[in-house]
């Protein structure tokens, strides 16, 4: 069953980052993260978006005109 809720290690994996990192991130806020329980849990379109919107802003702030 696929599923769009991911969990830290499943996170991390798909980020290509380590689990330390990922549980930084989200308790920092900096990624679209909720607690299950007590559990970092994450919306897979979420972080998807979260990516796609880093890129933009990056990429518009190396713009010259």
């Amino acid at each position: 069953m696929e599923t769009d809720i991911l969990t830290i290690k499943e996170v991390a994996e798909y980020l290509r980052i380590t689990e330390k990192t990922a549980y930084r991130l989200a308790s920092e806020r900096k990624i679209p993260a909720f607690k299950v329980g007590g559990s970092w849990r994450f919306r897979k379109s979420e972080i998807d978006a979260w990516i796609d919107e880093d890129a933009r802003k990056r990429n518009n702030g190396n713009k010259t005109t």
